[in-house]
């Protein structure tokens, strides 16, 4: 009886072990069963290859067919004389296909006109190119002798001005050798002037800006009547013109108001620069 008690009990860890054996390859079997179901057919891989062969042969038939052939510019955003310089820089893509031209090339010779600052470009199927542009602010006149020039809020020179043309634009008065193109930024000190008045396109101070004088260090916007609104070098643009705004209309119009340093404007009825009287602390951030 006792041998026959430990018999069975050395029997029980050997059944249980072979159980547990027993299992291992059902585990196995499962998995590589999963394994085949996620793994496409070869027929599967197949009818997929042969539709992306077919999409791309219909690709190709379509970059090469009439269907798609570009027969109208549509420009959105330019006034008539701009957008017909547009349809004459793009006049060489007529009967291309649409699928064919490469759109940012084609935006920036856009982009290249003098009048447009920004271009964007899409197909509108089935035959037209649809171009809209974001057209250059004019900002000031350059003068330079009895020449005279158009300029935009980005510094690029969009056309040849008469003397009395544009009158209502502040002036920069450019000196003799510095070069002049249309369709090219002006660069250098002259661009800086430009750019301080920028701005002004779209916010303008109450009293009309005359000229603009600049220097390396300082940039001074002369109003109409002879006074002044130093700026004093170019950063802090916006700050400086929006703190000129709001104290402008409580001065007079001879003077001063000198911004340079935006938490503390100060101005004076005079020119001379040695008499400084604080009117107001900025509260603008």
């Amino acid at each position: 009886m006792a041998g026959g008690r430990g018999s069975r009990e050395h029997s029980r860890p050997h059944a249980r072990a072979e159980a547990t054996v027993a299992t291992l390859p059902e585990a196995r079997s499962g998995f590589r069963f999963e394994i085949a179901r996620l793994t496409p057919s070869g027929r599967s891989f197949l009818v997929g290859l042969m539709i992306l062969l077919a999409a791309l042969a219909a690709y190709g038939v379509a970059r090469s067919t009439s269907a798609f052939e570009i027969q109208t510019f549509e420009v959105r955003g330019a006034p008539a004389d701009v957008a017909a310089d547009i349809r004459r820089a793009l006049g060489s893509e007529r009967g291309e296909t649409l699928l064919a031209v490469d759109l940012a090339d084609l935006e920036l010779r856009v982009e290249a006109l003098p009048w447009v600052a920004d271009a964007t470009l899409d197909r509108a199927f089935p035959n037209t190119l649809s171009v809209t542009i974001v057209p250059e602010r004019p900002a000031a006149a350059l003068r330079q002798g009895a020449s005279s020039w158009l300029v935009g809020a980005s510094g690029r020179v969009l056309a040849t001005l008469e003397p009395k043309q544009r009158l209502g634009l502040p002036r920069i008065w450019l000196k003799r050798g510095v070069e002049v193109a249309v369709g090219q930024p002006i660069g250098g000190i002259p661009e800086a002037a430009v750019r301080a008045v920028a701005p002004l396109t779209h916010a303008p101070l109450p009293a009309r800006v005359a000229s603009v004088r600049a220097s390396d260090t300082e940039l001074t916007l002369v109003l109409r009547s002879g006074f002044e609104v130093r700026l004093g070098d170019g950063s802090e643009r916006a700050l400086k013109l929006e703190i000129a705004r709001r104290i402008l209309p409580a001065l007079g119009t001879e003077g001063y108001l000198d911004v340079s340093v935006p938490k503390h404007p100060v101005s004076a009825g005079t020119l001379d620069s040695q008499v400084e009287v604080e009117t107001t602390t900025s509260t603008l951030p």
